[in-house]
């Protein structure tokens, strides 16, 4: 068997870092460096983080806990998470996460087939590679992932007003 594409070594301050609404993400593994198999990054997700419940129509979404607890909604089910804990989202599932606690959690996600990073890119804002620091999310930014995010086969469900 032949390799039809290099391999990606990521050491533990390397890879794309940015932030996106409040949470980090560094990219361990992109579509481009996968032949479009599968995306995966390592999350940190401050207190209070996480996205809105939303649907994927492309992508399966798995998540693996490292640090802290992550809080998650599938449909109507709250599953609190903690280290040594992995969830998978299929396709078309209504599901968002959050740190409900008052300490730093830190995860691995990753999306099969790729190209959700790229959604990432274009809204996210660069940060120094290996940073952990996240910042506030700007009204600007929640805008722009609103806006983009329908490009990528994410549908945003908002809470009613």
């Amino acid at each position: 068997m032949t390799m039809n594409h290099s391999a990606t070594l990521r050491k533990p301050a390397e890879g794309r870092t940015i932030a996106v609404v409040g949470d980090v993400y560094r990219f361990l593994a992109t579509g481009e460096e996968t032949r479009g198999k599968y995306a995966m990054w390592e999350a940190i997700v401050p207190p209070g983080g996480g996205p809105p419940p939303h649907i994927h129509s492309r992508e399966e979404e798995s998540f693996y806990i490292l640090e802290g607890e992550i809080t998650f909604h599938v449909g109507d089910e709250r599953i609190v998470a903690t280290p040594g804990t992995f969830a998978n989202m299929p396709v078309g599932s209504l599901h968002s996460f959050k740190n409900e606690t008052d300490k730093t959690a830190r995860m691995i996600l990753s999306v099969a087939p790729a190209g959700l990073e790229q959604m990432f890119f274009e809204v996210g804002v660069p940060l120094k590679a290996g940073s952990a620091e996240a910042l506030p999310p700007t009204k600007q930014e929640i805008e722009k992932l609103l806006a983009v995010a329908p490009n990528y086969g994410i549908e945003i469900k908002l809470p009613k007003s």
